[in-house]
Formats: C-alpha cells, structure tokens, sequence
C-alpha cells in the first residue's frame, strides 16, 4: 500500500530547520495485517517489500506527504499454502494487481504523540479513503554511517469487502472462514535522502 506508514516521521521533524526528503529502508520495515480465522483465532502475516518516501515540513506540518508502495507478491504468513491461496484472484490476485499503495491527502495532530494521516488506499486495484494512527521516533538519529534515521509506526483498520476481497467459506457450525475486519500495522524506518 503506497503505504501508508511512514508518517510517522511527522514527530521528529520539530528538531529541523526546514523541509525534508526521506525513503523508506525497506530493510528496516515491514507492513503487518491480522484477521480473524473462523472466528476462534487471529491469522499475520506481514509483506516483506515496503517502498516510497516522505517529505516533511517542520514549519507546517499539514504539507508533509507520504507516497508508500508494498509489494503484494511479498505476502507471508509462514504458511506456504496459505500464501498462495491469498496471491490467487481469490483474495490479493497479485498477477493483476502486483502493488498496494498508499497516497496521504491529509496530515493532522492527533492524541498525543500521535498524528493523524489520511489518504488514498489502493489494494486489489479499488481505491478508498483510509486515516492512519501515525506514532513516530521524537527526533533523528545518526546510523553509524552518519545519516539521519526516523522510524515509528502506523496502523488502522479496514474492511476487505470495500476493496473487493469478498472471498468466504460459510462453516458448517456457522459463522465463516475469514473475518471481515483486517488491522494492519506499519513498523517504519526512514533515512534522509541524498542531496
């Protein structure tokens, strides 16, 4: 999802004297998503491949954006079967629709340490509006190369049905296979890109 995440960044920028480029380390990140299985446990996974960047603007923080891409082949919830069922057109189809993305429209204060960040979710080619809870690291820290990191975490909850995920199997005690609600949370690092 052009994901959604890296917001969280939004924190630390207080500390800087103007605006800034970031990337996301996807050797630092991963998206992860639990839903319900037959309604007596939780199924997670995580997709491995998180992508994008984020430009912040300590001076007004409401112009800070976040374009963020995971790619959906990267599914895995340490069940290779399973995996392939949710690549199939029945869930993810990723042959078709090899990427989610998230594109932020909004970027506002929050609960405390928190901000809120609204924008566009793509996931199985439909588009909806979706607002993260965005948590981030409260200023920059230098890696052992000297470069600034960021990092945080992100999370909200969608229903798969409003992005065509309808696939279910009705069980014979009642109730179905998979739930509906999926949480998805974002554990982000940024690095401050060249100049």
């Amino acid at each position: 999802m052009r994901l959604f995440v890296t917001l969280t960044a939004l924190l630390a920028l207080a500390s800087l004297a103007r605006a800034s480029d970031w990337t996301i380390d996807p050797a630092h990140t991963s998206a992860q998503f639990a839903v319900r299985h037959m309604m007596v446990s939780t199924v997670r996974g995580d997709f491995g491949k998180v992508s994008g960047t984020v430009k912040l603007d300590e001076k007004d923080l409401t112009k800070s954006s976040v374009d963020a891409t995971i790619d959906a082949s990267s599914i895995d919830t340490r069940v290779e079967k399973r995996d392939q069922h949710l690549k199939s057109p029945d869930f993810l189809d990723v042959e078709k629709y090899p990427t989610i993305t998230f594109k932020s429209t909004k970027v506002e204060p929050g609960a405390e340490g928190h901000y809120n960040v609204s924008g566009n979710l793509t996931l199985h080619g439909v588009t909806k509006p979706v607002t993260l809870d965005v948590e981030g690291s409260p200023k920059p820290v230098n890696d052992a190369m000297g470069k600034a990191r960021l990092g945080g975490m992100a999370s909200t909850k969608i229903n798969r049905k409003d992005f065509g995920l309808v696939w279910n199997k009705a069980l014979e005690t009642g109730g179905v296979a998979v739930g509906d609600e999926v949480t998805i949370t974002i554990d982000v690092e940024l690095a401050q890109a060249d100049h």
